[in-house]
């Protein structure tokens, strides 16, 4: 299948998972990178229909079962013909299942193998069960998120799965595809979430370091403990962003929203509560839609708060085409842009073995079709 993108060219095979895996080859074909996920029979998801599973846009899909004696074959079969692999068994289960990367190398000695984990392929949990929240706890991140007088606040699964795992494991695989082409040499690329998510968190580590980050929640510039960095709640029960960190900006904040006269310094940190009930109080005096006009054209750096069904339809983003209609599904355009070879949404989310026969003439390997599909045709 031809593409459209940066990755035009690039031949990647996943392992059928849920999370991060399914994301970051989501974002390769997104690329323009043609990536054949390998479903097993009965599916593996969420409890999702596949045609609304829009991380598996711009694939194609066959059904193998790898533990059918002839499933792992099929599948080195089309390894012999790619650039990158990504699974996300649990360390181990691909080595049993007959496609770890000794099995694959063995056939494709330049092959990028990626393996996607929350807790890396060694170390004491490695053999765990787990899900996001639970991999950002153990870095610290998730303990920095929300007030300090209540429970962290759970990010979704962004933070953990999306940006510490998704992420990480495409920048690997990319390049380590790099090191492959430019040496012939294999690589095994170890994408662990906990390691992604604690990398993230790097420049606070350096900020702690240097006494500019308090070790405790809600206290500190970044993370609501700052009057002037935070949300608050409009008249209408919607609310606004405020993130008027350097001097001028915050002077047109807070001439903006009319409390100028009467706010007490912004480096006096023993009056930020104070700061802190003066802005709250104002922002209740109007809506979440009045509040978002006379910061409009401002460099105050506010925004309104927008749910997920809202934002395709702010200006901004309606003209930048952040947001596409494919299938019927609203959903987030391919990014980041390229000037020469734009990514586009091409297909809509593959369904489970739709591709089956148009995969294995595109690659040149003999039928992937199970026993039971050639009896049936």
């Amino acid at each position: 299948m031809a593409g459209n993108g940066p990755l035009d060219g690039v031949r990647v095979v996943e392992l059928a998972g849920i999370g991060p895996g399914p994301f970051a080859a989501m974002l390769l074909a997104d690329l323009g990178a043609d990536v054949v996920r390998i479903d097993r029979p009965g599916g593996a998801g969420l409890a999702i229909k596949p045609a609304f599973d829009v991380t598996n846009r711009n694939k194609r899909s066959v059904v193998v079962d790898l533990k059918d004696e002839h499933g792992p074959a099929k599948v080195l079969d089309l390894v012999d013909r790619a650039d990158i692999l990504i699974e996300g068994y649990r360390p181990g289960v691909a080595e049993r299942l007959g496609v770890g990367p000794e099995q694959c190398h063995a056939r494709n000695p330049r092959l990028v193998y990626g393996r996607m984990t929350g807790w890396g392929q060694e170390g004491p949990l490695a053999q765990r069960a787990g899900h996001d929240i639970a991999y950002i706890a153990i870095t610290g991140a998730l303990g920095m998120i929300g007030k300090p007088d209540e429970p962290p606040a759970i990010p979704a699964n962004l933070v953990g799965d999306y940006a510490g795992g998704s992420l990480y494991l495409v920048v690997g695989v990319l390049a380590a595809l790099q090191h492959a082409r430019a040496t012939g040499e294999r690589q095994v690329v170890d994408a662990a979430i906990v390691d992604g998510t604690a990398h993230l968190s790097g420049m606070i580590h350096g900020m702690m370091a240097a006494g500019g980050w308090q070790d405790r929640r809600g206290a500190n510039l970044l993370d609501g403990g700052c009057p002037f960095y935070g949300t608050y709640e409009t008249s209408d029960g919607g609310h606004m962003a405020v993130g008027a960190l350097e001097q001028q900006f915050y002077e047109e904040f807070v001439t903006l929203l009319g409390i100028a006269d009467q706010a007490p310094p912004r480096k006096d940190l023993a009056r930020w509560g104070e700061l802190r009930t003066a802005i709250e109080a104002q922002f209740r005096t109007r809506t979440r839609d009045e509040w978002t006009a006379v910061f409009e054209d401002s460099d105050a750096c506010v925004a309104p708060v927008l749910s997920l069904r809202e934002a395709p339809d702010h200006p901004h983003l309606k003209e930048r085409g952040t947001f596409v209609d494919h299938s019927g599904i609203v959903q987030p355009a391919p990014a980041p842009r390229f000037s020469a070879t734009p990514g586009t949404v091409r297909t809509g989310p593959s369904l489970p073995g739709a591709h089956t026969e148009e995969v294995a003439r595109d690659w040149g390997v003999q039928s992937l079709a199970s026993d039971d599909d050639k009896e049936q045709a």
